[in-house]
């Protein structure tokens, strides 16, 4: 008789998961890119020139741009990187095939996000190593509220990820996300905060996960604060869009 094993136990499935989705963006040299040598060029850049000028509120530069640094790279692990590699995936029925298996789409969906969770994992310990060569002292009383800060902008920005490469051609997306990139970074409260920006970009930018999760960090990692405001911003997001998610997401 030939022996049958069934599936692997859930964990496991989605342990793999998100394994291959870690290593997926790793070894993506374009992916890696966006989601560690852009940031860390950046936050070496702003601490060391003088080349955009900034209200620190009375902290060092590096310890006041370090956590909007962090904000970016969540957005590119989480949104830009998340989003073109699921748009392409969709293309080339991999996510149908995948959704087939005993992962199922709920237990894909769940890689996906303990996946841009890892590759945060990697980002803050790559990041946060550079910050702290260049002098950056976190206040330790607010660790704990910028985990939760990174989680719940990774919830946020990683179902506004699969809304996009969810409804769009791969193509479109590849533009899309790059844009949007750009844009929240400029004028999101990204590494500026909101109140910074002129006139009615600063209104708008407040209402914004990205300046939500920008000022969440500043104020967790710069003053030890638990900014009940932007945390509960960044929830509402976070429920919203993956309420939409559900609704648009097309899997081929």
């Amino acid at each position: 008789m030939t022996a049958t094993t069934g599936a692997a136990p859930r964990t496991a499935r989605l342990r793999a998961q998100a394994g291959f989705e870690v290593r997926a963006v790793l070894r993506n040299g374009e992916q890696l890119m966006v989601t560690l040598l852009l940031p860390a060029l950046l936050l070496v850049g702003l601490v060391r020139t003088d080349v955009v000028s900034l209200t620190t509120d009375g902290a060092t530069t590096v310890d006041f741009v370090t956590p909007g640094v962090l904000a970016l790279a969540v957005l590119g692990a989480s949104f830009t990187s998340q989003a073109i590699a699921t748009a392409f995936d969709r293309r080339n029925g991999v996510l149908r095939m995948l959704a087939t298996t005993p992962l199922g789409r709920r237990g894909l969906l769940a890689g996906k996000v303990l996946g841009v969770l890892g590759v945060e994992l990697v980002q803050v310990v790559v990041l946060g190593a550079v910050a702290l060569w260049l002098g950056w002292s976190p206040d330790p009383a607010g660790i704990a509220t910028a985990v939760l800060a990174l989680v719940l902008g990774t919830a946020a920005f990683t179902a506004l990820a699969l809304v996009v490469a969810g409804t769009l051609r791969p193509e479109g997306v590849l533009a899309l996300a790059n844009i949007l990139l750009v844009v929240l970074v400029v004028a999101g409260g990204v590494i500026v905060p909101a109140d910074q920006l002129p006139g009615v970009a600063a209104d708008l930018a407040q209402l914004l996960p990205s300046a939500a999760l920008g000022d969440a960090l500043r104020a967790a990692l710069t003053h030890g604060a638990f900014p009940v405001g932007e945390l509960t911003l960044l929830t509402g997001w976070a429920a919203a869009l993956w309420a939409l998610a559900t609704r648009v997401f097309r899997w081929s």
